[in-house]
């Protein structure tokens, strides 16, 4: 439980769950949700872009912190910031399990 809770937000400031929680990841290291809808061009500018992934991945987890626990929302940098399937999957089977514990 502890741990879900860090990752929605809590002690850490801010959640690494996109589109939950106190200032959740803007930014997260996915090629589709840095690119502009069709039939707008995606290139490397968007990859270098300071500003918000045009596309939302709402319940995406990000990488989160580095060995000091320290994270900074930038696509650029895909150990803190990627979204991949191995930690989303165990992510979504404990929040799962985590609800149904306590529903």
């Amino acid at each position: 439980e502890s741990q879900m809770n860090y990752i929605l937000g809590d002690g850490a400031g801010h959640s690494y769950v996109v589109g939950w929680g106190n200032d959740p990841p803007q930014r997260p290291h996915h090629r589709a949700a840095s690119c502009p809808n069709p039939p707008a061009k995606c290139d490397w500018d968007n990859y270098q872009s300071p500003d918000p992934n045009p596309q939302v991945l709402n319940g995406a987890l990000v990488g989160g912190p580095n060995q000091n626990d320290v994270w900074w929302d930038d696509r650029t940098n895909f150990q803190t910031n990627e979204v991949t399937d191995d930690y989303n999957a165990g992510f979504q089977t404990a929040l799962a399990a985590v609800n149904q514990a306590f529903n």
